[in-house]
């Protein structure tokens, strides 16, 4: 018998959860793809993961593995259903997170109110002692009143505790052995303290970071515990891995203690799927662009290198400050315009689109489950864009008669016909994805057309040539497996953490020991927590980044600095591509000292990386390929008969023209006039414009 190895990925999006898994036969090495979706299944997430995997028809007990991204997390936080949290924080700070920070952005509102801490006043409780910033004890640790405040808690109904002390970043000892105690004293309460998830400065971002993490500890921990136990009980024998918002994997029992890392699981797979394409297929350069069924993400990916940050913020608009996650997430900009965006028109009679979503129940008008308000899909629909004899891949019945009262109605607001104000739908909501494009290239210093357009996602694909027009862009790439993408980035992901440390020193000579000591000390923790959990350290690579600024700045600057030690020599280089750096992005550079303020270091490991193989070209003739002809309204160039290929059908090699319509049972690709598309060897779909 054959040897197969069962690769799955899992990914619970506000809509779908959608599935990719790869069969690979051991001695041919060939691989077999397998893609399916679901209905999300709010609350009981994993119940929808379970559905997935049947729908999938695969036997869990045959699983070699399997990763999983999950929106649990970020739910969790925004709809507030996490558990009642208690904070212990050093002696008279403790109300650093109501003071916050100064950077309102309702500038101009004298009645503004600062975002509600997560932590109410009276269960923010501190105990004496004290590190300075260098980590030096300045006020021995008392714990003699800790007894009291879990008592209190215990009596308040707190389910979760957050330590927080001040510069527990440079030296964490007090944060530990309160930690200890607390775990010694009530071992059954939820704890976290901050230095377990960074070791940055910045008081207040790194104690909301903790409580956040508190607050949804148990609610992940409960969540990941149904989703083992349900995978077990079919039969699935080993644990799974859990997408974290840094583009990596880690261990489930790794995630449970800090379930804060994967507050942006999902579009951080899909994000690291990009780049990784891009090294396939020879384009480095991507500027990567998920829509879905509520949200559109996009971000940018230089060398192919995705940029993690730790200046991540959930709630932040322009009337509210929202709340800072200190945690390494993917550098994105996210809006509400997805297919299932709900447009309306405003009292002064201006069309608009999101971020208000039908979701996957009552959905679009055109799911016939009830909804009657117009989405971007509804529009899609109603000019032909989508199939409506095809419509979700041929599992549903579209409702067109829902659809056209539903668009109707916006018509009538905006005194225009149902043709035109489909029309207006799509434009509205190409204008909000292109600004949100605009924000992670142009508005870092980029030129999109240095970069090409990867768009995956249900409605990637739909809007991807449009966008690209609109910024120039010469080239988009659709994926073979757009449809479920963030699920297979996780295939290509590799269990990863990302260390931060706040590490001060002058680019000056003599200063590179200590930095290379800094670097050298975090890869050592960092083979050791590996090798604690059985993997061999000869397995881990590491990536090093340094975060300069300009002498008395009070922000930083990241650059990937080259292998090998620091050294003096070293030191000019570094300096010259933090100028090169900083210039690109603010536009200018200063003759000033240049300092480190920390370190951010990459450690990762390889543990079943998919491998791709790429076939041969065959014929140009997409013939084979062809469904037939319809009329199709492209919004901005009219309406046009378009060619219609069946995307299964779609072999290496094959090229044609638009206007042409790209259908398989997940996405539609919207080819327009005067384009041109080849399919490559891994089955993606190249349109050039």
């Amino acid at each position: 018998m054959t040897a197969k190895t069962l690769r799955v990925a899992t990914d619970v999006g506000g809509t779908f959860t959608d599935l990719v898994c790869f069969e690979t036969d051991e001695a041919t090495g060939t691989s077999r793809i397998l893609t399916a979706k679901s209905d999300t299944t709010p609350p009981d997430f994993e119940r929808g993961v379970i559905n997935v995997i049947d729908k999938a028809g695969i036997d869990p007990g045959a699983i070699d593995f399997l990763a999983h991204g999950t929106t649990v997390v970020i739910n969790a936080l925004t709809e507030r259903k996490g558990v009642k949290v208690g904070l212990i924080t050093t002696e008279g700070f403790r109300d650093s997170i109501e003071i916050a920070r100064g950077n309102r952005p309702d500038f101009f509102n004298l009645h503004y109110e600062k975002p509600k801490p997560f932590v109410p006043r009276h269960l923010r409780r501190e105990l004496p002692g004290r590190m300075t910033y260098t980590g030096a004890e300045r006020t021995p640790l008392d714990m003699s009143a800790l007894p009291g405040i879990l008592e209190d808690f215990r009596t308040d109904g707190v389910q979760a505790v957050a330590i927080s002390f001040l510069h527990s970043y440079a030296n964490p000892a007090h944060e530990a052995a309160v930690l200890a105690e607390v775990q010694r004293l009530w071992p059954d309460v939820a704890v976290v303290s901050s230095h377990q998830i960074t070791r940055e400065w910045r008081e207040y971002e790194r104690t909301n970071t903790a409580v956040l993490s508190a607050y949804v500890q148990p609610i992940a921990a409960r969540y990941l515990d149904r989703l083992a136990g349900g995978l077990k009980e079919r039969g699935f024998a080993r644990s799974p891995y859990i997408m974290q918002s840094n583009c990596g994997v880690e261990t489930l029992e790794a995630v449970a203690k800090t379930p804060i890392t994967m507050v942006e699981s999902g579009p951080a797979s899909g994000f690291w799927g990009a780049a990784e394409l891009g090294k396939l297929i020879g384009e480095p350069d991507v500027l990567a662009l998920d829509i879905g069924g509520t949200t559109a993400k996009c971000a940018l990916i230089e060398g192919g290198q995705v940029k993690i940050m730790t200046d991540y913020w959930i709630e932040r608009d322009r009337t509210s400050a929202g709340y800072p996650i200190m945690t390494p997430v993917v550098d994105l900009v996210e809006i509400g315009n997805g297919g299932g965006s709900i447009a309306w028109v405003d009292d002064f009679g201006k069309l608009h689109v999101g971020p208000q979503s039908a979701g996957a129940v009552p959905g679009p008008a055109a799911y016939g489950k009830g909804g009657d308000q117009a989405t971007t899909t509804d529009a899609n629909l109603w000019l032909g864009r989508i199939n409506r004899d095809y419509f979700c891949g041929g599992d549903l019945a579209a409702d067109m008669g829902a659809a056209e009262t539903a668009i109707a109605k916006v018509g009538e607001r905006l005194g225009v016909d149902t043709d035109e104000a489909a029309r207006g739908i799509i434009r509205i909501a190409n204008n909000n994805m292109v600004n949100a494009l605009k924000l992670v290239s142009l508005n870092r210093g980029h030129d999109p057309r240095d970069f090409t357009l990867v768009a995956f996602g249900g409605g990637g694909a739909m809007h991807a040539v449009a966008l690209a027009g609109e910024m120039g862009v010469k080239k988009v790439v659709v994926p073979k497996a757009a449809p479920v993408f963030s699920a297979w980035g996780m295939m290509m992901s590799d269990l990863r953490r990302d260390y931060f440390v706040t590490r001060l020193a002058d680019l000056a000579p003599g200063s590179a020991e200590g930095i290379e000591a800094a670097f050298a000390e975090t890869e050592t923790r960092a083979r050791a927590q590996f090798k604690a959990e059985g993997i061999d350290p000869a397995r881990v690579s590491f990536l090093r980044f340094g975060k300069f600024r300009y002498q008395n700045q009070e922000h930083t600057t990241e650059v990937l600095l080259d292998a090998g030690a620091i050294t003096d020599d070293r030191l000019a280089s570094i300096e010259a591509a933090f100028h090169d750096a900083y210039e690109r992005e603010y536009t200018y550079r200063l003759d000033a000292p240049v300092e480190m303020v920390g370190l951010h270091l990459v450690a990762s490991a390889e543990v079943g990386k998919l491998t791709m193989t790429e076939r041969a070209a065959g014929p140009e003739d997409a013939g084979a390929a062809l469904k037939g002809r319809r009329s199709v309204d492209y919004a901005l160039e009219g309406r046009h008969e378009a060619a219609i290929y069946d995307g299964d059908r779609l072999e290496p090699g094959m090229a044609f023209s638009g206007p042409a319509i790209v259908e398989d049972a997940g996405t539609t690709v919207v080819i327009h006039p005067g384009n041109t598309a080849r399919v490559d060897g891994y089955g993606n779909i190249h349109i050039t414009l």
